[in-house]
């Protein structure tokens, strides 16, 4: 359902962009129709307003904001307004809420849930990944709520583990639904809205850059009662989502890592400056359990969810790398595989073939040692894992088949 004011809301939102601070718009006017009603000399007579702002209000057209809510009709994509009732009043409490949340699946009670922010890098580690999936697993299991930001690495590994966890998760996304991003995986972005929800203050055919990212972390952080940071370097966007937590009020975590690896330096510097160290899953849950009525006992420890999942762990480095007649074997079956396949196909998917290996490498590494874009080499792929020729991990991670 749609509200009969939505229509001023857009058209605010489209005016002024995504970040801007309504709140004071807000106070000064009433609300968005207010606001179009007013003339163009209370705009500028208001101190809630910058001329650069008014001049915006005055070039754009109202008729942008009918086409959207024409579009989000037509593909079943819901809208919530600032002054509507359901929208989270744990969101509209920060600096900078959205003027508008566009929602793609069903949207959880976030003022009666404990929601747990988890971020980290696009390129993460294994430790990383499965650091992610575990904890995801164990905070659905006390019944709470998991939000990321719907990217590659730590994101989707935090989403897999809520829905194969039986949970809810939400994926606050930095474009419009109807954007390519996400549609490579689109089997997740399903899973997504069937098991909780997908989120974006940008309009459908709003581009991702490099600053909407940003920008949509203090979502992710305005849902939460807290974020765990699971892998970070020093200049990661994930420190940008834990330091909109601190400014909103909001718990900050971080998993214990590497001190001699620099991708952790961050995390690390996190727990240095005072984050707490999370361990468990229930170590996330237990300032809330109380309050929002949780079960913890149901909850295992990291080290029950990984013996009780398909995660596997290598047992040390000389059992996978030890030199023996059967991994030279091994190896020799592998290559004479991959040459007769290889002799088929031509083009990328050649190259991306031949590049493959028997263990899970991240598809942007392999983008990059084929010198090919990220984009073409997901599509080869895809195309050579529907072809049973590779198969792939959570992450996006390949290997041969």
């Amino acid at each position: 359902m749609i509200s009969e004011n939505a229509v001023y809301w857009i058209w605010l939102a489209c005016a002024l962009g995504e970040g801007s601070r309504i709140k004071e718009i807000v106070d000064d006017f009433g609300g968005a129709k207010q606001l179009y009603n007013a003339n163009i000399m209370e705009w500028r007579m208001s101190s809630a307003l910058v001329p650069k702002q008014v001049d915006r209000l005055e070039r754009t057209d109202i008729s942008e904001a009918e086409k959207i809510i024409n579009i989000c009709k037509n593909n079943g994509w819901h809208i919530i307004c600032f002054e509507d009732d359901n929208y989270p009043k744990r969101l509209k409490d920060i600096p900078d809420p959205p003027a508008v949340l566009y929602v793609d699946g069903d949207l959880p009670d976030v003022d009666g849930s404990v929601l747990i922010g988890i971020v980290g890098t696009r390129k993460a580690s294994d430790y990383a990944l499965k650091c992610a999936d575990v904890m995801s697993r164990g905070i659905c299991q006390g019944g709470g709520i998991i939000v990321s930001g719907g990217a590659l690495g730590v994101d989707t590994a935090s989403h897999n583990g809520a829905i194969l966890g039986g949970g809810k998760t939400v994926a606050v996304l930095g474009c419009g639904f109807g954007t390519n991003y996400l549609m490579e995986n689109k089997p997740l972005r399903d899973a997504i809205s069937k098991n909780g929800a997908l989120v974006t203050e940008y309009p459908p055919f709003a581009k991702a850059s490099r600053y909407t990212f940003p920008l949509r972390n203090r979502i992710i952080s305005g849902f939460s009662l807290g974020v765990l940071v699971v892998e970070a370097g020093v200049k990661s966007g994930s420190l940008i989502t834990a330091n909109h937590a601190l400014e909103q009020g909001r718990d900050v975590y971080a998993i214990p890592c590497s001190i001699l690896e620099s991708n952790f330096a961050g995390t690390n510097k996190l727990i240095s400056d005072g984050a707490s160290i999370a361990l468990n899953p229930v170590d996330l849950l237990y300032p809330y359990a109380e309050e929002y009525g949780l079960d913890l006992s149901r909850v295992q420890t990291s080290f029950e969810i990984v013996n009780n999942t398909k995660i596997k762990r290598v047992n040390s480095a000389a059992d996978e790398n030890s030199i023996s007649f059967e991994n030279v074997s091994k190896t020799r079956e592998i290559r004479e595989k991959k040459r007769q396949i290889s002799v088929n196909l031509t083009g990328d998917s050649k190259i991306v073939f031949n590049a493959l290996t028997d263990e899970f490498t991240q598809f942007e590494i392999i983008a990059e040692k084929c010198g090919i874009s990220a984009n073409s080499a997901m599509s080869v792929l895809t195309m050579l894992e529907m072809s049973g020729l590779a198969e792939s991990v959570g992450g996006k991670r390949y290997k041969l088949k």
